[in-house]
């Protein structure tokens, strides 16, 4: 069976008029960068890239060694390329300005190199998020500012996972589509035309371990989902937790569901990074027909107050979502 390539698909987008040439070029570089990633998780100790880096990101977490290569392969992926004004990843603190000896371009990339990396050495699926906005004119050097914008201004957004296939998800704000890499040609093809998160689910997503600190509203939800056919709901749930957004996420929008990480007694304002996992994730499943929200508000609505800020996620399926944020409304 012949399959269209990523670059064919984001050709038809272009002659659509749904992306530029140069935003085709960048979604491509990305995924570049995402299949030289892809082979690294492949190969895992034999690439000896496993195990820590012995260094904090922003956030004061440990880096995994894979978190910090995976980072520098977007960034050389993409800095001479004359398509971006700028970037940003959860690795790093501040903007990583374009060198003064590459050209610029009108872009500004936003990026999860390594999302899951605690999941690197048991070889569970982990993969990468990125999200695209457009730079706001006139501006050489952009700084933090430029890049806090709503996720509703996102161009382009996807995610890959790094599993027993290397799959890709993305979205140019006409549906969401999925993609398989061949690694034999070493390119991805499209296998999904339409992905459609299904409006009903019977499964939930979400740490357990964190119960005693949730809000009442998810406690009342999650509850019920226990109490299955006995319960206010009158049918049993299953609960799936990868611990991998990327897959969580991913299994969520096949096979309808809803993936919640919200913010609790514990992480006030939530554990999930509004910029880098949230708005692009969010994109992706209003994309598919599916819905967003803190608990009180839809994600792409938020207006941005940092580049590392984070925030409570509830995603999936739509009816399972409104379910949820009713409760935190009564």
């Amino acid at each position: 069976m012949h399959h269209k390539s990523l670059s064919q698909y984001l050709a038809e987008q272009v002659l659509a008029g749904a992306v530029t040439p140069e935003l085709k070029q960048l979604i491509e570089r990305v995924a570049g960068a995402c299949v030289a990633i892809g082979a690294l998780v492949a190969k895992g100790a034999v690439a000896d890239i496993l195990g820590s880096a012995g260094t904090e990101n922003v956030q004061g977490e440990m880096q995994k060694l894979l978190d910090v290569v995976s980072n520098n392969l977007l960034i050389e992926a993409t800095e001479s390329s004359g398509l971006l004004a700028a970037l940003v990843s959860e690795e790093m603190e501040e903007p990583y300005q374009i060198p003064e000896a590459h050209p610029k371009g009108p872009y500004l990339l936003l990026f999860d190199p390594l999302d899951g990396s605690s999941n690197i050495d048991v070889n569970i699926s982990i993969g990468t998020i990125f999200s695209v906005l457009e730079c706001p004119k006139g501006l050489s050097k952009p700084d933090t500012a430029a890049f806090l914008q709503p996720g509703s201004k996102q161009l382009a957004a996807g995610f890959v996972v790094y599993g027993p296939s290397t799959l890709m998800v993305l979205t140019v704000g006409r549906g969401a589509v999925g993609f398989t890499l061949d690694r034999d040609a070493g390119f991805f093809v499209l296998t999904q035309e339409k992905v459609s998160i299904p409006v009903d689910t019977s499964e939930f997503a979400i740490n357990a371990s964190n119960m005693r600190n949730w809000e009442p509203p998810v406690r009342r939800y999650i509850d019920e989902c226990l109490a299955g056919k006995t319960g206010a709901r009158g049918r049993d749930f299953n609960m799936r937790w990868v611990a991998s957004m990327v897959a969580d996420v991913y299994r969520t929008l096949w096979r309808g569901g809803i993936f919640m990480y919200p913010k609790d007694a514990k992480n006030k304002e939530g554990r999930l990074r509004l910029m880098y996992e949230a708005n692009p994730m969010s994109f992706i499943v209003e994309q598919a027909g599916g819905a967003a929200t803190d608990g009180c508000r839809r994600i792409l609505d938020i207006q941005p107050t940092g580049l590392h800020q984070r925030v409570g996620v509830i995603l999936g399926s739509k009816n399972e979502v409104e379910h949820v944020s009713a409760y935190h409304k009564a």
